[in-house]
């Protein structure tokens, strides 16, 4: 594990070089397909040093977290042309791999929680540095203290652990069952504000307005599936107590995520929509999470996977057309069609995705799902059939609504996309359709 993290150290002095932007950017891709190759891993921590390790669950997070990186580049291609302090916005990304790589593969628990907070930082930088509009501040501050301040608690619950384990490895804490309110709470918080769950929601859609492309490709991408990642160790330790009160959780997330489906209804800007669709989205995986049952968690592993390449993928979309149009507003993005035929397919298949269309690993994720909550209770099928039929009906209005109709009278071309846009497109949606031939990566790891 450790040659992958000299790696990624030993391309940070290569992002002050002058023109190194593309070498970067090969060298990430080339780490993400060197890291496809390590794929022997089991549900046992493998491929062991000091602190670091790697199964399964880790294993395709890390090799989403490349991936995405190394797309995050493609897409920020104007931070590369009008030299938008392009050395700096190197660096922060190659740092914030090198974090996010490290809470993945970290076997202590500790170490995941300093890793999972100092991912926070090279984010708040991008969205501070190469956000759009001046609000991109407080969105910011949002960001920072929605997640710093849930997860103190779970600082106190770390160390209430290591005083009672004098160990903080993963592998040696599973087999224990606490009964301790506090402790669940405090464990716990910190990941479902990262999820987020509906109600400690709101810092996503404002970071993601205000963020550049690359900012909201990592969001949707990664963040998010931090929580859930946390989740997924810690419920190891916690069952006791979530089978008393996971019900809690899986009530808020589902009516949520109805909630969360109407406000798509009615928004305006191309980037919230996609932003609150994404929390409907991470309200299923999380109720999933919570049944605690084997296909809750493998679906919500898929989902998460799935999620990370299709949102990702959408917010790209959104930003080419605003590098077009200057506009993300869905009143001036209109009939697109006509002014960007290429692209309507790609808006189309990334669509279809979003609405978990066969044959996409959101489809795989979301049955594993559906099977998980309703088998905890059938009560939930009601919240369930408004959430299936309201997402259908937001990434509709979306696709509809961006593409077809009258074009807006200030534009008065055709413009095609670049090539460097369709390969992104499709590196998003290329592994999202090629993963569900190999589901067993995603499904039987438990």
């Amino acid at each position: 594990m450790l040659k992958f993290t000299f790696f990624l150290l030993f391309l940070l002095p290569l992002s002050f070089m002058k023109n190194m932007f593309w070498t970067v950017q090969n060298m990430l891709f080339l780490l993400s397909f060197l890291f496809i190759f390590f794929n022997y891993y089991s549900n046992y921590w493998m491929s062991l040093s000091y602190f670091l390790g790697c199964d399964m669950i880790s294993y395709g997070l890390i090799l989403l977290s490349m991936w995405i990186c190394s797309l995050m580049l493609m897409a920020s291609e104007s931070v590369n042309k009008y030299s938008n302090y392009k050395n700096l916005f190197l660096l922060n990304l190659i740092l914030l791999l090198l974090f996010l790589y490290l809470t993945f593969s970290s076997m202590s628990l500790f170490m995941f929680y300093l890793f999972f907070e100092s991912s926070l930082i090279p984010t708040m930088f991008l969205i501070l540095g190469w956000g759009y509009q001046p609000e991109r501040l407080q969105a910011g501050i949002y960001l920072l203290f929605y997640t710093l301040l849930a997860s103190l608690p779970m600082l106190v619950a770390i160390f209430y652990l290591l005083n009672y384990f004098n160990s903080m490895n993963f592998y040696l804490m599973i087999n224990n069952l606490f009964n301790y309110e506090m402790l669940y709470l405090g464990m716990i918080f910190a990941f479902l504000v990262k999820m987020p769950m509906f109600l400690v929601h709101l810092w996503l859609p404002k970071a993601h307005v205000e963020a550049p492309v690359s900012g909201s490709m990592i969001l949707a991408g990664i963040m998010l599936k931090l929580g859930g990642y946390g989740l997924l160790r810690v419920f190891s330790f916690l069952q006791l107590l979530g089978l008393r009160f996971n019900f809690i959780w899986i009530s808020i997330s589902l009516v949520g995520g109805v909630l969360v489906s109407f406000v798509c209804l009615r928004q305006t800007d191309l980037k919230a929509l996609i932003a609150y669709s994404s929390v409907a989205h991470m309200g299923i995986v999380l109720s999933g999470l919570m049944t605690l049952t084997y296909w809750g968690f493998c679906g919500s592993y898929s989902l998460m996977i799935a999620h990370g390449l299709c949102s990702s993928g959408l917010f790209c979309l959104a930003n080419i057309s605003y590098e077009r149009l200057g506009s993300r507003s869905l009143l001036i993005n209109k009939g697109l069609l006509n002014f960007m035929p290429s692209m309507t397919l790609w808006w189309f298949l990334l669509s279809s995705a979003n609405m978990a269309a066969p044959p996409t690993l959101n489809l795989l994720g979301e049955i594993s799902l559906l099977n998980s909550i309703v088998s905890w209770s059938w009560i939930t099928m009601i919240m369930i059939s408004f959430l299936s039929f309201f997402s259908a009906a937001y990434t509709l209005y979306l696709y509809a609504f961006s593409q077809h109709g009258k074009m807006y009278s200030g534009l008065y071309s055709v413009s095609g996309g670049k090539n460097r846009e369709y390969l992104v497109l499709l590196l998003h949606w290329f592994p999202l359709n090629l993963l569900i031939l190999k589901s067993e990566m995603c499904t039987l790891w438990l």
